[in-house]
């Protein structure tokens, strides 16, 4: 049994009167938060992640409805989550074990936070500890050794927070034309540029920062030429402006302006100018995780549809007996549990070190179209109470817009399919 699950006794939060009486049950046949595929495994492996998931959910289980509508409503983040996360252990599921972490692969990680957003907290409990588990990823597999004792213990024992700046107005999903410039001097970089949709930079410590060392036009391959730095997020150099936006309210997006930030050459990580190719190591189980995520979103919809049209009457019976409610929702749990499928195999593969990139960007897809019209089936259920906060099934549908739109669109994923499996031409 893999040691972090000896670690899940978390203390009690402050903000007990948030806790609410009516937390997400998985009574409901259909809801149980270990997936029916995972019966395939033998040994061990299914009780470790039948164990896993009673775990995370015991956590989950103190941060009840009314704490997420709260930190919503407000703006706050649920710091109080992040907290009994870390002082469980499991931001380090995915962490070495010598240095602390659980040494767990995706595939743990991945049931982890669909457990995580299933428990009624969506994307903003996802997005509190999301980066934990794939931004570090570079530090792992590139660092030194000295970098991961200096920088991975702080982020699985939530003293450090991270954010992730990568994307630029101005480039978009087209990574190699950023223009955030580290300038090397001795032995630091001056960076100067600017970032966007940089989420939880109002709360971070640390960034994940891509920048150029070469300029594009002197590099012989555009993927080359960009390095990767893991450092202090000075706010003296860093000016942090958040981004309204449409739900998630609870955890921030921002663009950040970056002006002559001092970053020590011991910060970058592994050699200069391959910074490209050590993020797309984290691509495919961040695809991954945001397929889960998504997917546990979506099948909370569906529960609390269920649940409100086996209660809610109309014309003297349950409205659930009617078939045009019942089928839309039986069509979304079916999706989601083929999109779980999905999600897993993915990992199953990345975990065995196998080419995932296909079932990875197809787990991503799936699921956030699956999870979107979950949400909106939801909704439609609850009739007038699906707009009302109270249902909680509104904020279900403005969070689950997120993995339509990130961490890539759903065309560019049906460009890789088309390009990559079926051996289509590059259309753009």
């Amino acid at each position: 049994m893999p040691a972090i699950l000896a670690l899940k006794t978390t203390p009690e939060v402050n903000r007990a009167a948030l806790i609410s009486v009516n937390r997400p049950t998985w009574a409901l046949p259909g809801f149980e938060q270990f997936p029916y595929c995972l019966a395939a495994m033998t040994g061990d492996s299914a009780q470790q992640h039948a164990d896993l998931t009673s775990a995370v959910a015991r956590v989950c289980e103190q941060f009840g409805d009314d704490y997420w509508l709260s930190c919503d409503r407000d703006g706050t983040f649920p710091a109080e989550f992040h907290k009994a996360m870390a002082d469980g252990g499991w931001l380090g599921i995915t962490m070495p074990e010598e240095l602390g972490g659980a040494g767990l692969g995706v595939t743990e990680a991945a049931l982890m936070m669909k457990t995580v957003t299933s428990s009624g907290g969506a994307f903003a409990a996802a997005s509190a500890i999301h980066l934990n588990l794939f931004g570090p990823h570079s530090i792992v597999v590139h660092g030194t050794p000295e970098q991961k004792a200096r920088m991975l213990p702080p982020l699985m024992r939530g003293e450090h927070k991270a954010c992730f700046g990568v994307t630029e107005p101005d480039a978009g999903l087209d990574t190699t034309r950023i223009r955030t410039f580290a300038r090397r001097e001795g032995e630091r970089y001056i960076i100067n540029g600017q970032k966007i949709w940089t989420s939880s930079a109002q709360v971070a410590s640390h960034i994940v920062l891509l920048a150029r060392t070469t300029p594009y036009d002197e590099c012989a391959k555009k993927t080359r030429g960009l390095s990767l730095f893991y450092t202090p997020l000075d706010r003296q150099r860093v000016e942090v402006r958040e981004i309204p936006k449409m739900g998630r309210a609870a955890v921030d997006t921002n663009q950040v302006f970056i002006e002559n930030l001092e970053v020590p050459v011991e910060d970058r990580i592994g050699e200069e100018g391959e910074g490209f190719m050590y993020l797309l190591d984290s691509l495919n189980p961040e695809r991954i995780l945001v397929a889960m995520e998504a997917i546990g979103i979506g099948l909370d919809a569906v529960r609390r549809a269920a649940k409100y049209a086996g209660e809610r009457k109309v014309f003297g019976r349950a409205i659930g007996q009617n078939q045009s409610i019942q089928h839309p929702l039986a069509e979304s749990w079916m999706e989601l549990r083929a999109a779980e499928l999905m999600a897993l195999e993915a990992a199953r593969k990345y975990d065995a070190g196998e080419p995932c990139g296909a079932e990875a960007n197809a787990a991503k897809y799936l699921a956030a179209e699956a999870a979107f019209k979950a949400c909106s089936n939801a909704v439609r259920t609850h009739g007038g109470m699906g707009y009302a906060r109270e249902f909680h099934v509104e904020r279900l549908l403005r969070e689950a817009m997120i993995p339509v739109l990130a961490p890539v669109s759903q065309q560019m994923i049906l460009n890789f399919i088309s390009e990559r499996v079926l051996g289509l031409p590059r259309s753009y």
